[in-house]
């Protein structure tokens, strides 16, 4: 039986986002095309002879107590399996924190599996989704990971045939936004245009990158891009040094250009850091593997 596994957990970015409707509990009803990428968390997990759950990460910022959804995965885990042993659990954050790409939604996912693996329970994907979900939206999706639509509140999921390969610049400007506040101001009725997650769904099957460029598009940049101009601006440099298309990543603030060449991406993100629009930039690309337990 392993005592020790190190995972890594991906981060994610939406290739398109659109919210159908406002539910009547307070959450809202979206239809978005998932995909992972490159960058991803490491995360470490070991068994402890104590009956606890410790979490530490690399990044003072973190929080390492019942506020992380690692920390929540683990004890959600123990309750439900009734696990005795402790768990450590280690975090080395290299996707952006707060940054509409499901870093802790994808740490979290981690951990469910880590343990499942763990502790020998045997658990299929749709059963570990299952608990995922009682976490966060997002989990479903990370345990699963790859190109997917998302349907409901995001626990719906379809797999969708992987895009073609692709460079990724993402940009995550120094900004906090908060989910809560994008989606409460979201204004559905005033929306001119909703994204065509059909056509890009079709796009992706017939393997056609340039036009699904074209169908990218987020509902909610309507509110972060409206309360943080920087995110335009970030748009702006990387369509301007040659990416096909750039656009926001869930609620923000994090930018994600698609590049066909490295050095392309690479000079858009030197101007990026010229003009001092963000400090965290990263080359990365489609992550064209499962996560699959």
């Amino acid at each position: 039986m392993e005592q020790k596994l190190v995972l890594k957990a991906h981060g994610k970015i939406n290739l398109g986002l659109d919210v159908v409707r406002r539910l009547e509990n307070g959450y809202h009803e979206v239809r978005m095309i998932m995909q992972s990428v490159e960058l991803a968390d490491i995360v470490t997990i070991k068994k402890s002879a104590e009956d606890n759950i410790v979490i530490r990460a690399d990044q003072k910022t973190i929080p390492c107590d019942e506020r992380n959804l690692a920390y929540k995965a683990a004890k959600l885990m123990k309750e439900t399996y009734g696990i005795s042993d402790g768990v450590e659990i280690f975090l080395e954050k290299h996707i952006p924190v707060a940054a509409g790409m499901a870093g802790g939604s994808a740490d979290c996912a981690a951990v469910l599996k880590g343990m499942d693996e763990l502790f020998c329970l045997g658990l299929t994907l749709e059963e570990l989704q299952k608990t995922g979900v009682k976490l966060g939206a997002d989990v479903p999706y990370c345990l699963m990971g790859g190109c997917a639509l998302s349907e409901g509140i995001g626990e719906v999921l379809t797999g969708l045939k992987e895009p073609p390969e692709c460079v990724l610049l993402l940009v995550k400007p120094d900004i906090n936004v908060s989910t809560k506040y994008v989606y409460r101001n979201l204004k559905l009725e005033t929306l001119e245009r909703h994204p065509d997650i059909d056509g890009m769904m079709r796009d992706i099957e017939n393997g056609a990158l340039e036009s699904l460029c074209e169908k990218l598009e987020n509902v909610l940049e309507s509110v972060t891009g409206k309360q943080y101009p920087v995110i335009g601006k970030i748009e702006h440099v990387m369509k301007e040094e040659g990416a096909l298309q750039a656009v926001m990543s869930g609620s923000g603030p994090t930018v994600f250009g698609i590049f066909k060449e490295t050095e392309t991406a690479r000079k858009a993100m030197n101007k990026i850091r010229e003009k001092g629009l963000a400090r965290e930039v990263y080359i990365s690309g489609f992550f064209h593997g499962k996560n699959n337990p």
